[in-house]
């Protein structure tokens, strides 16, 4: 083979081996991103399963879903906060599909806190799978508050005031009807 010869061949090669590489990176790249749900980001989730809450928080929406639902009320600058954050984080990724873990930052979004009895940082509401407020076993065992209507006496909220720990919200969660 001439030197005239191995310059087209490689000419050839190079217009046919360089595409066909740049599908194979393209592929893969997609392969590995949709292979492994945890390289989602939060933006791709649903929003209703999403952690953070910035828009609006539609509770009768949430509750549609038939899962126990914990919304955090707190503040990215509260210490006691940062402290949970992660675990509502772990929380929020192990149990998508069977419970909704919410976080709302009531500094940054005071509105989304209108209508719920929050007077302290952090403060977790609790839904069941239901859709109905949470009814603790033993409610003064982990301090929880329920909060019902004066007229009618219907409970309306089960609240916690202050930090608790994955183990603590795991087992409220299956109190709560987790599956």
């Amino acid at each position: 083979m001439g030197d005239k010869e191995k310059q087209k061949y490689n000419r050839i090669t190079l217009k046919i081996v360089m595409p066909l590489l740049l599908v194979c990176i393209v592929v893969g790249i997609w392969v590995v991103k949709n292979s492994n749900p945890g390289l989602a980001l939060e933006g791709n989730l649903d929003s209703d399963f999403a952690l953070h809450v910035t828009q609006e928080l539609d509770l009768e929406k949430l509750k549609s879903y038939g899962v126990p639902i914990i919304i955090d009320f707190g503040a990215d600058s509260c210490i006691p906060c940062k402290e949970m954050a992660p675990v509502l984080k772990e929380l929020n990724e192990e149990l998508q599909g069977r419970a909704i873990v919410k976080f709302v930052d009531v500094w940054k979004y005071k509105k989304l806190a209108k209508g719920y009895p929050v007077n302290l940082i952090p403060t977790q509401i609790f839904i069941d799978a239901e859709g109905k407020p949470y009814q603790p076993q033993a409610p003064e065992a982990i301090q929880m508050n329920l909060y019902t209507l004066r007229e009618t006496e219907e409970h309306v909220f089960t609240t916690h005031e202050g930090s608790l720990s994955k183990e603590q919200l795991l087992n409220i969660l299956e109190e709560m009807g987790l599956a």
